[in-house]
């Protein structure tokens, strides 16, 4: 099953707020977001943000430039409808972030939290990293989760990368500087926990 038919599957057959990585807030997110400093018009994309709930909280604490970039349609179909009149404020993009064409030194601010753990090939994660340094601004802020060395080495149904610390930015190389690092035990749906590992990077060079 390609990845995308294999996404739109879950979501079609899951309620949103019944899937593993479901976070009634995306507060650890919002608060590394807020402490970059960024203005509340600075460009914001948050890959594989789906049906997260990020998006509102940005929205609600006055964040303008947002873009949600995820694989599946129905996931984006899923936060507009919960977004109601406020959606046509974000820009939504439906890709593979391993192949979506992405403007170039536009973002101020990278996040992604649970999408570059599902890469488990070289190349796609090479894609991935090539992704970013071409649509973050020098000097941008790149926000990146993944499971962490003690997480799941599966996840709905697919393989998954673990990743520590400094595993996870060495990924992104030397085009990236390690700012700072926070674990977190997520705790699902169902009852079970979690470890990630969210890393905080700025985005070197021109």
């Amino acid at each position: 099953m390609q990845p995308k038919d294999h996404w739109e599957k879950v979501y079609s057959t899951k309620a949103t707020d019944a899937v593993s990585w479901f976070q009634p807030h995306a507060g650890l997110s919002f608060d590394i977001i807020k402490a970059t400093g960024v203005s509340r018009h600075a460009a914001i994309i948050d890959v594989g943000g789906g049906a997260s709930v990020l998006v509102d909280d940005l929205i609600d604490n006055g964040y303008t430039n947002l873009t949600v970039l995820d694989i599946s349609a129905v996931a984006l179909a899923a936060a507009k409808s919960r977004l109601g009149s406020r959606a046509y404020g974000v820009q939504w993009l439906q890709a593979d972030i391993t192949k979506a064409s992405l403007p170039r030194n536009y973002f101020d601010i990278w996040h992604d939290r649970a999408v570059f753990h599902f890469l488990t090939s070289p190349e796609d994660r090479a894609a991935y990293v090539q992704a970013v340094l071409h649509s973050v601004k020098p000097g941008g802020h790149v926000i990146v989760a993944s499971f962490a060395e003690d997480g799941p080495d599966q996840c709905s149904g697919l393989p998954v990368m673990r990743y520590d610390a400094d595993g996870l930015h060495a990924e992104f190389g030397k085009s990236f500087s390690l700012l700072n690092h926070r674990k977190e035990a997520h705790h699902t749906p169902s009852g079970t926990v979690q470890q990630f590992v969210y890393c905080y990077c700025r985005r070197i060079g021109s």
